[in-house]
């Protein structure tokens, strides 16, 4: 499978790359309709502003060492149903 970058006007796709060829005129295919820049943003900002009422709530006050809980929560740990 292969992606091609298209813009829809109408009907119609219109490539804005190099688009396929010998395309079959029935050819199926099936489009990802791609979020638009203000939308990113937008969910940019509620992103941060969630961070923010995080920080301010001290949810992760009771770790005191911040790289050894990582360290910590990184080790590999036996997986259910498998002998190691």
């Amino acid at each position: 499978m292969q992606t091609y970058r298209a813009i829809l006007k109408g009907n119609r796709l219109e490539w804005t790359e190099p688009g396929p060829v010998d395309l079959n005129p029935e050819q199926p295919v099936e489009v990802t309709i791609l979020e638009e820049p203000h939308q990113t943003e937008d969910r940019g900002k509620r992103m941060a502003e969630a961070l923010e009422k995080l920080a301010a709530s001290d949810a992760f006050s009771e770790i005191s060492d911040p790289v050894e809980w990582q360290r910590e929560i990184r080790k590999d740990r036996p997986l259910p149903g498998r002998d190691v």
